[in-house]
Parts: structure tokens; sequence; C-alpha cells
């Protein structure tokens, strides 16, 4: 079994997880594992507040998406020189 050590706990989350250990009648290392392994086998929320990825109306070529990303930065770049 693979062995995780975990320095520097702030006092106040040591003690949460010691209260929540004693009711749940469990060792805090066996509490650990539970709420470890609860809080990693949900997905992230941020997965879910992220909007999908804008889509073009029509396809851009490479050369087209350059042209972009080029016109953005050199506009950028004269609105920080003024």
């Amino acid at each position: 079994m693979t062995c995780l050590l975990i320095k520097d706990i702030p006092p106040e989350l040591h003690r949460k997880l010691k209260e929540a250990a004693v009711r749940s009648h469990r060792s805090m290392t066996r509490q650990a594992l539970v709420l470890l392994k609860q809080a990693l086998s949900t997905p992230f929320p941020s997965a879910k507040l992220l909007p999908d990825p804008l889509k073009p109306a029509t396809p851009l070529a490479s050369v087209d998406v350059v042209a972009v990303i080029r016109e953005n930065r050199d506009a950028d770049q004269l609105n920080l020189s003024k």
C-alpha cells in the first residue's frame, strides 16, 4: 500500500478532520481517505462552470487564424504604446 505524508496542516483543518473522524467512528487516516475519495470521485466544479468553446460560423483556415492573432496582438501593442 502506498503512503502519503501531509505536512503543515493548519490547526483548524486538523481539528475539523479529527472531529469528523470521531463523529464517523474512524481513525483520522481512514477519515482523510474517505474524504479524498469522495472529493475525487465527483467531477471538478470548474468543468460545469466553463462555457462551451466558441465555434466560428464558418471553418477558418490556419492562415486565417494566424492573421487574426497577429491583428489582435498588433492592436494590443499599439494600445500599450499610447
